[in-house]
C-alpha cells in the first residue's frame, strides 16, 4: 500500500474504504473519464464495471486499417471498431441474451472464402435463420436484423466482405439509419445490452490521422503508425494532426460539440491511459475544444505511461511523453491553459518496470505535477499493467 501526500490531500493507495464503497454501490460510482481507443484498456474497462457504472470512454474514430478501412472508404464514415469493442467490454455480461450478442458482434468472415457465400450468410442473419441471430431475444434481434438489412441495401456492389466484422456492419447500418450520426445507435445498443458506462467518439466526422516525422516523412492513416499492419516507424514523430482528406493530407481544424465539452467537464477524474501513444491518446486531444474543456474541470488528471513496447513512442523518453501530452492539451489556448490545469499526476511502477528515462525534476517542479510510484504490474501481467492493481488506484484518486 502506498501513501501519497499532497499539499491539500493525502492519498492512501489503494484506499480500501473507497474501493469497497464503490464495489457495494457501482450505480453510484465515480465518473472516471478515459481518452482511449484500441484494445489496451479493454481489461481495465471490464474490471471497472464492478465498481462504477458511470465511467466515460472517449474513443478515437480515426482507425484506417482492417475492416474499418473498408467501411470508411465505402461510406465516408468514422471508424466504429473501437467503439464496438468498448461497448462490449462495458456490457452487463449477466443480462439474458448478451452471450449471444457477444458472439455475433465478435464474428468475422474469414480472410479466405467466397464473397457470394458471405452474402448468403448475411441474408440468413437478416432472415433470423442463422444460429448466431436466431437465439438472440427480441427486441435486440429485430434491431440487429434491421440494421444488417440497411447495410446490405446500401453496400456497394464491389464491397469486399473478407474479414468483415459483423458487429461493425450492424453499427454501420444503424449509423446510416440515423442520418449518419453515431450517438443514437450507440445509445440504443448501450440500453439494450446494459452498458455500464458512457461510450462516445470524440468526433462524429470522417477525419484521418496524419503524422510527420523528424525525417520529413508524412504518414497518412492511423494504421500506418501502430506497427501492427505495416513495419514500425523508424523516426521520431514531430507532430500529428487531423485531415479531412487522405489524398491531400492538409491540417484541418474541427471542434468538438458542446455536449462533448460538457461530458468532459462533468468528469470526476480524467485519465490519459495506456494504449498507443499517438493514435489512441494524442489523437483524441486534437479536436479543438478538448484541451479547453479539460482545463476547466478542476478534477484530478492522471497520465499512465505505457509499459512494454509501443512502436509509436520511437525516440520518446518519459519526460518527452509528458511534455508532448501537455503541449497537445494546451494547444487550444497555450497562453492561458497552464500545465497544472491539464495534468496533476503521473502514475509509475518503478519497482517492476524500467521506463525510458526519469521525469525531469525541473519540469515537475515548475509544473507542480507529482509522480505516484505504486505497484501496477503483477507477475501474471508482466510487463503490462494489471487491471486488478490499476483500477483500485484510480478509484482512490477520485
Amino acid at each position: 500500500m502506498t501513501t501519497f501526500v499532497q499539499v491539500t490531500r493525502t492519498f492512501q493507495l489503494p484506499d480500501p474504504v473507497k474501493v469497497e464503497r464503490y464495489r457495494r454501490s457501482p450505480d453510484l460510482g465515480p465518473k472516471i473519464l478515459f481518452f482511449s481507443g484500441g484494445t489496451a484498456l479493454r481489461k481495465t474497462s471490464i474490471k471497472l464495471t464492478g465498481y462504477t457504472y458511470n465511467s466515460i470512454h472517449i474513443i478515437t474514430p480515426f482507425d484506417s486499417g482492417g475492416s474499418s478501412a473498408k467501411l470508411r472508404d465505402a461510406f465516408a464514415m468514422p471508424a466504429v471498431g473501437d467503439i464496438r469493442n468498448r461497448l462490449l467490454a462495458l456490457a452487463d455480461r449477466s443480462l439474458h441474451g448478451n452471450p449471444e450478442i457477444f458472439r455475433l458482434f465478435a464474428h468475422r468472415f474469414p480472410n479466405e472464402g467466397d464473397q457470394d457465400e458471405f452474402i448468403r450468410e448475411l441474408e440468413s442473419m437478416i432472415a433470423a435463420k442463422h444460429p448466431l441471430v436466431a437465439n438472440i431475444p427480441d427486441p435486440m434481434r429485430k434491431i440487429i436484423r434491421h440494421h444488417l438489412y440497411l447495410f446490405m441495401q446500401n453496400m456497394p456492389l464491389n464491397f469486399d466482405l473478407h474479414k468483415a466484422s459483423i458487429g461493425n456492419l450492424i453499427l454501420t447500418g444503424g449509423y446510416l439509419e440515423n442520418r449518419r450520426h453515431l450517438d443514437p445507435v450507440i445509445f440504443i445498443f448501450s440500453k439494450l445490452v446494459q452498458v455500464r458506462g458512457i461510450v462516445r467518439p470524440v468526433l462524429n466526422k470522417d477525419f484521418h490521422l496524419i503524422a510527420e516525422t523528424e525525417k520529413g516523412e508524412v504518414i497518412v492513416g492511423q494504421h500506418n503508425l501502430t506497427g501492427k499492419e505495416v513495419s514500425p516507424i523508424a523516426s521520431k514523430i514531430k507532430k500529428v494532426y487531423l485531415s479531412s482528406r487522405r489524398d491531400c493530407p492538409e491540417p484541418a481544424e474541427v471542434a468538438i460539440r458542446k455536449k462533448m465539452s460538457d461530458l468532459i467537464q462533468g468528469a470526476e477524474l480524467i485519465c490519459y491511459p495506456i494504449g498507443s501513444f499517438y493514435s489512441s491518446l494524442i489523437a483524441n486531444l486534437l479536436p479543438k475544444g478538448v484541451g479547453r474543456a479539460i482545463s476547466r474541470n478542476p478534477c484530478p488528471k492522471v497520465f499512465i505511461p505505457n509499459t512494454g513496447c509501443d512502436p509509436e513512442q520511437y525516440g520518446l523518453e518519459l519526460t518527452d511523453q509528458i511534455q508532448t501530452l501537455i503541449s497537445y492539451l494546451r494547444q487550444d489556448d497555450p497562453e492561458h491553459i497552464r500545465e497544472k490545469d491539464v495534468l496533476d499526476f503521473v502514475i509509475l511502477d518503478r519497482k517492476n518496470f524500467e521506463y525510458a528515462g526519469e521525469p525531469d525534476d525541473k519540469l515537475m517542479q515548475q509544473t507542480g505535477i507529482k509522480v505516484i510510484d505504486c505497484p501496477l504490474i503483477s507477475p501474471e501481467s508482466d510487463p503490462y499493467i494489471d487491471e486488478k492493481l490499476l483500477v483500485p488506484i484510480l478509484l482512490s484518486l477520485v
